[in-house]
């Protein structure tokens, strides 16, 4: 058998084995065909089944969650969590806490985090999990609760060296710490280092919260300066106004480019003087309100519930919602624009037929795993501390977030061009780079 129909094989045995899961089927899509030509110099790889076993989760925990709301009535969700491979380390991934999430969404985000955690050159496995839990519009102590209860049950799969969850969709400060406080009840330990995205008074790292939109603006410069390029004067489209989005703007702006709109689940926003970050913030972090409360306060600014931010001409634009947010129409629209580079801050925000216009538009695109790894690196580093007992400063944390971004980018670009791609290649080059380093460290660990 060939390599490629290897592959089909592969892909077809994951959708015979997880029916109905169409993320986690479109995530192995994907990557499995870009490793054709890595798995074709290595066939020792194809010998000891490495593709086949690294697309079948270690573990995959599906459990109940029971909890009583405010008004005394008895709720139950469902939690997840998808151990998928340690090869490299203890399994690392968020909690995802949104109505959507189900096994499908946790598989493809812990598939694409095995490759990311890889790419960062850390020692990290690749996890994720989360609930089907809405935390919008519950108080704090309904949000307590459910975090009790979902550790409760959690806690007994975890620990520093086993399984080390951060936050994502839905997770943030006030949950990580709900959930660590209920972890350290439980076992009476202090074991900081269990979970990552703690606040700074207590075990974080500093610039844990801006470090996934902070390093998917440093992977776009990087990608410029291929093509002798920076941010400065260039006009920049961000979609989601979250963790990832709000941090993403701040480093474009701190590097001379203008973010001109941002969005949320109810629409977009306009602004063409640029986003007022500090107004942004306080509409969405601390009023929590919808991006619309945005063009209500400021003047110029123009809200739409329709359409889509990547319909606006931009140079740069930044995906950091959710997946699957831009499709192929999205895709025509920036190209049409006269967009430069596309970089995923979100976990497979665009579609395939979406990547597939980018790259016949030579238009740079960074794929997630590496472009939004980031987040995930400086949690490492939040690892690192807690081991230690130390505690680095902002600015020592941020630069070692740059100096990891850099070493992917250039991973990448390294990796595709000695497989015999254009070294514009990042998907390629992401996937086989991150597929190396976990295929080698299996296969000296033997068949487990």
């Amino acid at each position: 058998m060939d390599v490629s129909a290897r592959i089909e094989a592969v892909y077809a045995q994951i959708v015979h084995r997880n029916p109905g899961e169409s993320e986690f089927h479109q995530a192995a899509r994907e990557v499995l065909p870009t490793l054709a030509p890595v798995l074709g110099a290595h066939p020792e790889y194809l010998e000891a089944r490495i593709v086949e076993r690294l697309c079948e989760p270690e573990r995959q925990l599906v459990f109940r969650v029971p909890w009583v709301d405010d008004d005394g009535e008895v709720q139950v969700n469902r939690g997840f969590r998808v151990e998928f491979n340690s090869a490299l380390g203890p399994y690392k991934g968020g909690l995802r806490f949104h109505p959507s999430v189900d096994l499908g969404i946790v598989k493809f985000l812990g598939f694409e985090q095995i490759f990311k955690n890889a790419l960062t050159g850390l020692a990290i496995g690749g996890g994720k999990g989360g609930a089907d839990f809405d935390p919008k519009g519950r108080s704090d102590g309904e949000v307590m609760r459910f975090c009790q209860s979902f550790m409760t049950e959690l806690h007994r799969h975890l620990g520093e060296h086993t399984d080390v969850p951060a936050g994502d969709i839905g997770v943030g400060a006030r949950e990580i710490g709900y959930l660590f406080g209920q972890y350290k009840r439980l076992t009476n330990r202090f074991e900081a280092g269990v979970l990552t995205g703690k606040p700074v008074a207590w075990g974080g790292s500093p610039a844990r919260t801006e470090a996934t939109g902070y390093g998917t603006v440093h992977f776009v410069q990087e990608m410029l300066r291929t093509r002798k390029k920076d941010f400065d004067g260039l006009t920049v489209v961000v979609s989601g106004s979250g963790n990832v989005a709000l941090y993403a703007v701040e480093k474009v702006h701190a590097l001379g480019g203008r973010v001109v709109a941002c969005s949320d689940s109810s629409g977009h926003v306009v602004d063409p003087d640029g986003i007022d970050l500090a107004l942004l913030k306080e509409i969405k972090e601390v009023r929590r309100q919808r991006i619309s409360a945005y063009a209500d306060a400021k003047p110029g600014a123009v809200f739409s519930g329709r359409g889509s931010v990547f319909e606006l001409p931009c140079e740069v634009a930044l995906p950091c919602a959710t997946q699957n947010e831009l499709t192929e129409q999205s895709a025509i629209a920036l190209v049409k624009n006269g967009v430069m580079a596309v970089a995923e801050g979100a976990n497979m925000p665009c579609t395939p037929a979406a990547i597939e216009i980018f790259r016949e538009a030579d238009v740079l695109f960074g794929p997630g795993k590496a472009a939004n790894a980031g987040g995930v690196a400086t949690s490492a580093l939040e690892m690192q501390q807690n081991a230690s007992r130390e505690r680095w400063t902002f600015a020592q944390t941020e630069a070692r977030l740059a100096a990891v971004m850099t070493e992917v980018h250039t991973l990448c670009r390294t990796t595709a061009d000695r497989y015999g791609c254009s070294p514009d290649d990042y998907a390629l080059g992401a996937n086989a780079a991150g597929f190396v380093r976990v295929a080698e460290a299996m296969a000296a660990q033997g068949v487990v």
